[in-house]
């Protein structure tokens, strides 16, 4: 679930929806479609730096793992997460993932992407847990971040076949998720009259590796 996302707003934008700046050398991530699979570095916030915009790399890579194991930490189920070796020592690690939309593909043929957003394409934030650390004091950081999910709502659930979606945070909500508030307090989906949308576009990926891809959800 959430494999595929978009950060397609400017940097102005971002600082002022978000009330923060940009760590020195980086860049507000601005793309149309960010394929997980990739294990692309993402523009979010973190919990210990709440006034910044840092990037880290989709796919969790807990302390003392290595890349391999990303394949398998894209997501996270946030009922779960305390039983999980790879997301248990990370569960006060918080941060928000920004966002103005995700993909999800509907079954049939031939079957279609959608991109479900706010209906005014707004910024909003998937609560999410995130690792830093090095190997060595000389060595740089190895940042990175999964996302968290939950049982879809309705809309999303009349598109992703395996009733899950990321879990989305209320504006009101972000500051006590990066807080340290209790994590099963967030265990919800995002509300449908909040207006999430649905739209068609075009794949933008190969329906070869679109299978593949779906394969490897059953391993989150």
């Amino acid at each position: 679930m959430c494999f595929y996302f978009r950060q397609s707003k400017e940097a102005l934008e971002v600082a002022n929806r978000f009330r923060v700046k940009l760590k020195d050398g980086e860049e507000i991530i601005k793309s149309s479609f960010i394929n997980g699979f990739t294990h692309p570095h993402c523009s979010l916030i973190t919990d210990r730096k709440p006034e910044l915009v840092q990037n880290f790399e989709w796919g969790v890579i807990p302390r003392h793992s290595d890349r391999s194991i990303q394949r398998y930490t894209l997501n996270a189920r946030i009922e779960s997460i305390s039983e999980r070796r790879s997301y248990k020592n990370l569960i006060t690690s918080r941060c928000l993932v920004i966002a103005d939309g995700f993909y999800e593909w509907k079954e049939g043929v031939p079957k279609k992407r959608y991109l479900i957003s706010l209906p005014d394409n707004s910024l909003f934030a998937f609560a999410a847990l995130y690792s830093c650390w090095k190997t060595s004091p000389e060595d740089s950081e190895i940042r990175s971040f999964t996302i968290l999910t939950t049982e879809a709502n309705e809309l999303v659930a009349s598109v992703h076949k395996r009733g899950r979606m990321p879990v989305i945070l209320h504006q009101k909500d972000e500051i006590d998720w990066l807080s340290g508030i209790d994590y099963n307090e967030f265990a919800y989906p995002y509300s449908r009259d909040l207006f999430l949308t649905e739209s068609p576009v075009d794949s933008g990926i190969s329906e070869k590796k679109r299978a593949r891809n779906d394969d490897q959800r059953t391993l989150f």
